[in-house]
């Protein structure tokens, strides 16, 4: 069955209820808690603030379950936060890293636009250079125009969620750090996936290491967290 709100939350309370939790990547951090979620008026000021509209799900996921917290990875950031190194911190639209939210999207396919990679010279100064000249296209901040960030996987993979343009509320990875450029993320025979579908899948591979007799509860519990 399609993963709903409902199903989501009643198995993230599972595994956080459970004697003993999922032993999944990151839960020993998040113990599949979440952040309280955010008010509509909240959402409706990004929105606003950036000309967006933001995926449906993705809106529900914060305003309904919770704003960031236990998910795939290291978890799901709060609206409008990314990682910064061993934290989080508040990004700014067009601030070099993040793009124009109300600009499309620029990619349908897995991009890697890879510019010749500086090779390794006597001279550093100018061999820095080269490097940051690669790095001003490679990493330049449209190419995640319409997107925002949701996920850190460590070491600098991210994943991004598309706001903005024909690629709108598919979830799609970025491995630039390792030259692999931007795809969307495929989950099992779906070509594109969804931020609800994205995080169904990875909280179904943490309710099958449940233990056989955890009954699941329809109480809802979103963990702890202040209200933004």
């Amino acid at each position: 069955m399609p993963a709903t709100i409902e199903s989501i939350r009643d198995d993230l309370e599972r595994c956080r209820d459970a004697k003993r939790q999922p032993n999944v990547f990151g839960a020993d951090s998040h113990a599949f808690k979440l952040n309280s979620p955010v008010k509509e008026s909240v959402v409706a000021s990004f929105e606003s603030q950036h000309d967006i509209e933001l995926p449906e799900d993705y809106r529900r996921f914060v305003t309904e379950i919770g704003n960031g917290g236990a998910g795939p990875f290291f978890g799901v950031f709060k609206l409008g936060e990314m990682d910064d190194s061993f934290s989080h911190k508040r990004w700014k639209a067009n601030d070099g890293f993040i793009g124009v939210l109300c600009e499309p999207f620029p990619h349908t396919k897995a991009w890697n636009d890879l510019p010749p990679f500086p090779e390794e010279q006597d001279d550093e100064d100018a061999y820095e250079a080269e490097l940051e000249a690669f790095d001003e296209i490679y990493w330049n901040s449209q190419h995640v125009n319409g997107a925002i960030p949701i996920c850190h996987q460590g070491c600098a993979y991210r994943n991004w969620l598309v706001v903005t343009g024909a690629e709108s509320g598919n979830v799609w990875e970025d491995l630039r750090v390792d030259h692999r450029g931007l795809v969307p993320v495929k989950v099992k025979r779906k070509r594109r996936v969804s931020f609800l579908d994205w995080y169904n899948d990875w909280l179904q591979q943490a309710v099958a290491k449940l233990p056989k007799s955890t009954p699941k509860k329809g109480r809802i519990g979103i963990g702890v967290g202040k209200s933004g």
